[in-house]
C-alpha cells in the first residue's frame, strides 16, 4: 500500500516560456481552425441570453451565479472584462434593470461562466439577485466588454493584482486563468478585506497558492483590530505594504480593482515605489459620475459593435461550415442578422401573457390601439405637436426641442425615471405611432428601439405620436 502523506520532494514543472492564452494564435491565423473561432463571434460584444444553472454562496455576503448560453455557444471573453445584465426587478412585465458585473471564472473554460456578486442591502439590484436568481432563470446579457484584462500574450508575465471587497471577482478570473494555463508567470495577489471569514474565494486562493508556485496571494485585513489568531497583513494599503508582498512592484504589470477611494490610494502609492503610469491598470467596480458615464458609453459603443457584426458573424459562420465536409458532423451553432439563436434553431422569445393578442394569435405589441380615441381625451399644453398617451388618456401639445419625459411628467403621465440623461433606462415606453430622435447613452438596446420602445428622457418628438403609457 502506498502512503499518500508521506512528504516527497518534487521539482519545478518544465514549462513553456510566457503566458499565451489558448485563442492568440487562432486570433492571427487566416485559415482553417480561424474561421471557426470567428464564426462563434468572440471577442465581440453580443447580445445573447444565458440560463443560471448554478448558484455558489461565497464568503463576504457574495454570491456566485454560474451561467450557460442559451444558444449552446461558449462565451468567448478575457480575464477581467465584464457583462451588462437586465434584471427583471420590477416584473416580467415591467422594463428590466441593467447592472454590469465582472466575470470571475475564466475564459479557459467558456461553455460556462460566472458573475459573483456582493448583496448591497441598499442596493436596488444585488439584493434582488441574490434572493431571485436560480438554476432556470434566463436573463438576456450582453457582453463581454471592457478594456480591463490580462493581455493575450506576455512574454515577461509578471504580475501584482490588487484587490479590495467585492474588488476580487476580475481578478479572481485572472488568477483562475492563469492557474489553469502553462508558461512562466509570477503573480502576486494583495487581498484586502473588511473581516477576517469575509473573504470571497479564500479556500480556492489557498488551494492555488499551494499548488502552483506561480501564484502568491497576501490578506489584508484593512483597518480593522486583528482577531486572535489572524497571521495576515492588517492595516489599509502602503507603500510598505507593496513593498513587503512585491519588492519588484516596479517590474510589474499591475490590475488593481475595488471602490474609488481604494484605488486612487493605490495609484498614488504605486507611483511612490516605482511604477509607471503605463503599467498600472484599474477597474472601478464602484466609482463617481465620471466613472459611471464612462461605463455607460462604452456599453453603449458595445451595444453598435454587436448590431453591426451580427450580419458579418452570420456570413463567416455560414461560410465556414458550408467547406467543411460533413462526415466531420460539426456542431453547427445558428446566426441570423439579429443575433444568436437557441440551441434547437428557433430564436428565445419572450411574450407578454398578459398582452392582448389578435384572432390570428400575434401580439398586440406596436399595433394601433383599437379600443381607445385619442381624439376624445383632453389636449394640455401647447406646441406643435401632439402626443397621445394612450394608458393615461391625455393628449399633450410639444414643441419639437421638448424632451418628451419632461411634457408627459408635467401633465401628469406617469412614467417612472431615474438618471432623465439615457443612462439607465428606467423611463422605457412603447412607441405605437410617429417618430422621435433619441440620444441615449446605453439606456435601451437596438432590440428595444427595433420593437418600438425609446426613452422618452432623451428623445424629441419629430412628428405626431402614440406612446403606451
Amino acid at each position: 500500500m502506498i502512503e499518500l502523506l508521506t512528504e516527497t520532494a518534487i521539482s519545478e514543472p518544465s514549462r513553456i516560456r510566457g503566458l499565451e492564452m489558448p485563442w492568440n494564435r487562432v486570433m492571427g491565423s487566416t485559415e482553417g481552425p480561424a474561421g471557426a473561432a470567428r464564426a462563434l463571434g468572440p471577442w465581440h460584444p453580443q447580445e445573447f441570453m444565458a440560463e443560471c444553472v448554478e448558484t455558489v454562496p461565497e464568503a463576504g455576503g457574495m454570491m456566485t451565479f454560474v451561467f450557460r448560453r442559451c444558444d449552446g455557444a461558449p462565451l468567448a471573453f478575457r480575464a477581467g472584462q465584464y457583462v451588462n445584465i437586465a434584471f427583471p426587478v420590477n416584473g416580467e412585465d415591467q422594463d428590466p434593470v441593467d447592472r454590469s458585473y465582472s466575470l470571475s471564472s475564466s475564459p479557459t473554460q467558456p461553455w460556462t461562466f460566472n458573475i459573483t456578486v456582493k448583496s448591497d442591502p441598499a442596493g436596488l439590484v444585488s439584493p434582488w439577485v441574490h434572493e431571485n436568481v436560480k438554476p432556470g432563470m434566463v436573463l438576456d446579457m450582453l457582453g463581454p466588454v471592457g478594456a480591463f484584462h490580462l493581455p493575450d500574450a506576455d512574454r515577461r508575465a509578471r504580475y501584482l493584482l490588487l484587490a479590495a471587497g467585492a474588488g476580487i471577482t476580475p481578478i479572481m478570473s485572472m488568477v483562475r486563468t492563469i492557474h489553469s494555463l502553462p508558461g512562466q508567470a509570477d503573480v502576486v495577489v494583495l487581498y484586502h478585506g473588511a473581516e477576517a471569514g469575509g473573504y470571497a474565494f479564500h479556500q480556492e486562493l489557498a488551494y492555488i497558492a499551494s499548488v502552483d508556485s506561480r501564484v502568491k496571494v497576501f490578506y489584508s485585513l484593512g483597518n480593522r483590530s486583528k482577531p486572535e489568531g489572524w497571521e495576515w497583513l492588517s492595516g489599509r494599503l502602503t507603500a510598505a505594504m507593496i513593498d513587503q508582498v512585491a519588492p519588484d512592484a516596479n517590474g510589474r504589470q499591475v490590475y488593481a480593482c475595488g471602490p474609488e477611494g481604494y484605488l486612487n490610494t493605490a495609484a498614488e502609492l504605486l507611483k511612490k515605489v516605482g511604477v509607471d503610469d503605463t503599467s498600472i491598470n484599474m477597474e472601478f467596480f464602484s466609482g463617481d459620475r465620471q466613472t459611471l458615464l464612462e461605463y455607460q458609453e462604452e456599453l453603449a459603443l458595445a451595444a453598435d459593435i454587436a448590431e453591426e457584426i451580427a450580419e458579418e458573424i452570420a456570413d463567416s459562420a455560414q461560410d465556414y461550415y458550408e467547406s467543411q465536409p460533413t462526415a466531420f458532423g460539426l456542431y453547427e451553432p445558428g446566426y441570423d442578422a439579429e443575433g444568436t439563436l437557441t440551441a434547437t434553431g428557433l430564436p428565445l422569445e419572450t411574450v407578454d401573457p398578459d398582452a392582448p393578442r389578435s384572432e390570428d394569435g400575434s401580439s398586440g405589441v406596436g399595433e394601433e390601439p383599437g379600443s381607445s380615441d385619442a381624439s376624445s381625451f383632453d389636449t394640455v399644453g401647447t406646441g406643435s405637436l401632439t402626443l397621445s398617451f394612450m394608458r393615461t388618456g391625455i393628449n399633450v401639445r410639444v414643441d419639437p426641442d421638448e424632451h418628451i419625459l419632461e411634457v408627459a411628467q408635467r401633465a401628469g403621465v406617469r412614467i417612472g425615471a431615474n438618471c432623465k440623461e439615457g443612462m439607465c433606462g428606467s423611463c422605457k415606453v412603447v412607441k405605437l405611432s410617429g417618430e422621435v430622435e433619441m440620444n441615449h447613452q446605453g439606456g435601451i438596446r437596438a432590440r428595444e428601439i427595433d420593437a418600438g420602445k425609446f426613452l422618452p428622457c432623451c428623445s424629441t418628438a419629430r412628428t405626431d405620436m402614440v406612446i403606451d403609457a
